[in-house]
């Protein structure tokens, strides 16, 4: 289980970035990163083509998972993730993500 999801808000704790806030845009599980929206951006000079016309445009960059820190939605704050198993009546078991600091779910 991946402990970040999409549509976490994080803060980037490494970095030209550092201390920005924003949500994550996309994952990459295998390649251990993710994409913030707004943060690592580089400039990509592209030729045109029939669809866009030529230019520099700005791309979101992927970073690292080890320089982001999840902010919990319910204390605010800059958080770790700890996981509960939670078995159920039926005898599956759940994974749940909680905030290691107020210890509420996320």
């Amino acid at each position: 289980m991946f402990k970040f999801k999409v549509g976490d808000q994080v803060q980037i704790t490494a970095g030209k970035d550092k201390g920005k806030k924003n949500k994550i845009e996309k994952i990459w599980p295998s390649e251990n990163k993710v994409t913030v929206a707004g943060v690592n951006l580089y400039k990509r000079h592209k030729k045109a083509t029939r669809s866009q016309p030529a230019g520099i445009f700005e791309i979101t960059r992927p970073i690292n998972v080890a320089n982001i820190a999840l902010i919990c939605p319910k204390c605010s704050k800059v958080t770790r993730i700890g996981i509960r198993v939670e078995s159920s009546k039926t005898g599956s078991h759940g994974k749940i993500r909680i905030c290691k600091k107020c210890k509420s779910t996320l």
